[in-house]
């Protein structure tokens, strides 16, 4: 998949065309470079998605929850990870990592690098990179 947004008021768009293919995927790794746009893009997915809570980066929490409205395709709650602050692997254990990746419910992460062993064998890898030209490119893999 490779979604281009050429500007800010394009983004609620590029947020649906990814949802369109999330399929039964449930753990998104987002990668990209700081100021790259991950925290961006998902606040818009999870606005299109129909979260009514505030969504913030969770780079001092490492986990933000928010709710899913009922009736939807999806349902349940969405957990926000950045792992930018982890240093050590013991850091996610003792969070409980498992009890969000395997829930069943979405999780898009940040920082995946820092956690890359622990991510589920099919984890959707995505990536955020800037273009010469200002736009953004979201690619999977």
């Amino acid at each position: 998949m490779e979604i281009k947004i050429t500007d800010i008021e394009h983004i609620g768009e590029a947020a649906r065309q990814f949802i369109d293919t999330i399929g039964d995927s449930r753990v998104f790794a987002f990668y990209g470079s700081m100021g790259a746009g991950k925290t961006t893009f998902i606040k818009a997915v999870c606005e299109q998605l129909g979260v009514e809570d505030v969504v913030t980066s969770p780079t001092f929490a490492i986990v933000n929850e928010y709710s899913l409205p009922c009736g939807g395709r999806l349902e349940g709650a969405v957990y926000h990870f950045d792992f930018y602050r982890i240093k050590r692997l013991d850091e996610a254990y003792d969070m409980g990592y498992e009890d969000y990746f395997y829930s069943g419910s979405l999780c898009f992460v940040e920082w995946p690098e820092l956690i890359e062993d622990l991510l589920p064998a099919d984890a959707v890898r995505v990536t955020i990179a800037e273009q010469s030209d200002g736009s953004r490119l979201v690619t999977t893999a």
